[in-house]
């Protein structure tokens, strides 16, 4: 990295280490600096600006690669941050009137929210038991034997010791957390394991010849022609392929109708993509989610490490189905270490890592609570983004087959890496208007109605990131490539 370049923090200096390119000029990277735009002590205008500058010149450098040239790149900090708000009523929808008005929360997800914190256990920790799908829900209820209300749970949870509810949690495949310190999480076995390895890792998996990288005229993008394969839903994957979409790439989001989805989640992440319905578990589906990814230049999977494998979609086997394949895994703890194989979510890597225990000890709650945005979910998404664009670059250059693994306990840890602030309190939690209004997207005809939405935080002087396409109804595409 080249020590000019200004307003870059902690978080920038470990991705740029990870690139391991050439420096890049004074002049290529502006950050806009501004104030705290959320009521937490954690950095978060800093660290999304810097995941999000570095997912910028890793783009920069396939643009680069594409044309011989590179191009500015311009962040605003406060919109930075405010990307964190994917899912929530900052998403507007027009009324008869031609005015706009957010869109209300529904009352499945403030439930989910009310119940989903972190409780007092019988020997005075906290744990914070995830309720944000049907199926989770029915898990932790069975083991808590309690209803989902938010007196009802803490009363539950205060019955149990921290370490047994814990185990009992993970032994159910339900999902929860106790609320370490981060201190504590440091000295876990997880936290160590996570702590040994770098926030995105990539390594190649097998040997392929290097690809063709097409040439492409002025007025194309960093991943014009790239494909880009989707298994995810709920956050950090999707915003992972949302990220490669804004660069250019051709992204077909598979789902199916049986799984179950966060509505407004789904309507803030699927911008510029097209969507399938498919479901692996079908012999004669699966069978067309091969042919998709025998032609996919990236797979990305939210699952836990080993469960696409049971299907045929693990790394190894996509990089034999289609040798130069860059394979992006997005999870909750990681690929290794004793909680690999838990789910998690968000709230949960908050929990775990320390998160809960700072917000709350910094905020004058008392008591561990979550932060007020669900960022880790977004800081992965974008560092799988990151990754997926540095692993191409090695494929081009030296060939090979690439996995890159990213995790939310992972982004957890890189938020407290980059510092603490006191300077929260008059934290709005909202852009002005003004600056809303100057990147703000309007995206009409969804079946969500005519948005008006948060569009890209990054600016590119010559390929301007943008959403090809209205936000799709699920499934509403063909199995096949543009």
């Amino acid at each position: 990295m080249n020590n000019q370049v200004n307003h870059v923090g902690n978080a920038f200096s470990e991705l740029m280490k990870i690139r391991a390119g050439k420096p890049i000029s004074a002049d290529e990277l502006n950050i806009i600096k501004g104030t705290p735009l959320f009521k937490t002590p954690f950095l978060v205008n800093e660290t999304v600006t810097d995941v999000l500058a570095a997912r910028a010149i890793a783009a920069n450098d396939l643009w680069e690669l594409r044309t011989g040239h590179r191009q500015k790149i311009s962040i605003d900090q406060e919109v930075a941050a405010a990307t964190c708000l994917g899912g929530t009523d900052a998403t507007l929808k027009k009324n008869a009137d031609g005015t706009y008005e957010p869109i209300t929360t529904t009352p499945e997800f403030s439930k989910m929210v009310s119940i989903t914190q972190p409780w007092e256990t019988a020997d005075h920790r906290y744990f914070l038991p995830h309720f944000n799908l049907p199926n989770l829900e029915k898990r932790v209820l069975n083991v808590l034997n309690c209803e989902a209300t938010p007196n009802s749970v803490a009363k539950a949870v205060h019955s149990w010791n921290a370490t047994d509810l814990d185990r009992a949690i993970a032994d159910a495949h339900a999902c929860g957390g106790i609320a370490f310190t981060k201190e504590e999480w440091l000295h876990h076995p997880q936290g160590q394991y996570l702590n040994s390895r770098p926030v995105v890792e990539i390594t190649k998996i097998a040997d392929a010849k290097p690809r063709s990288f097409s040439k492409v005229n002025e007025s194309s993008s960093p991943l014009a022609s790239i494909k880009v394969l989707d298994l995810t839903r709920i956050l950090a994957g999707p915003t992972a392929s949302l990220s490669l979409a804004e660069h250019g790439a051709d992204v077909l989001m598979v789902t199916s109708p049986n799984l179950p989805q966060v509505p407004a989640f789904v309507r803030d992440t699927s911008h510029g993509k097209r969507s399938v319905f498919l479901d692996y578990t079908n012999r004669t589906q699966t069978q067309t989610l091969k042919r998709l990814a025998g032609d996919a230049d990236i797979f990305v999977e939210g699952y836990r490490p080993g469960a696409m494998s049971r299907h045929g979609f693990s790394p190894s086997s996509l990089a034999k189905i289609h040798p130069g394949i860059i394979y992006v895994s997005v999870n909750c703890f990681g690929t290794g270490g004793p909680y690999a194989s838990r789910a998690g979510w968000d709230q949960v890597a908050q929990a775990v890592t320390g998160m809960c225990s700072t917000q709350g000890s910094l905020t004058g709650a008392e008591h561990p609570v979550l932060a007020p945005v669900f960022m880790c979910d977004f800081l992965t998404g974008y560092l799988a983004a990151f990754g997926a664009m540095i692993a191409l670059q090695r494929q081009i250059s030296e060939g090979g087959s690439y996995h890159v693994a990213v995790s939310l306990c992972q982004s957890a840890m890189l938020l407290q890496r980059e510092g603490i602030t006191k300077a929260f309190e008059t934290a709005t939690g909202r852009l002005t208007p003004d600056k809303f209004e100057q990147y703000a997207v309007c995206d009409n005809d969804t079946i969500y109605g005519d948005l008006k939405s948060l569009g890209p935080a990054i600016k590119m002087s010559e390929t301007p990131l943008t959403w090809k396409n209205s936000t799709p109804a699920l499934g509403s595409a063909q199995a096949v490539w543009l």
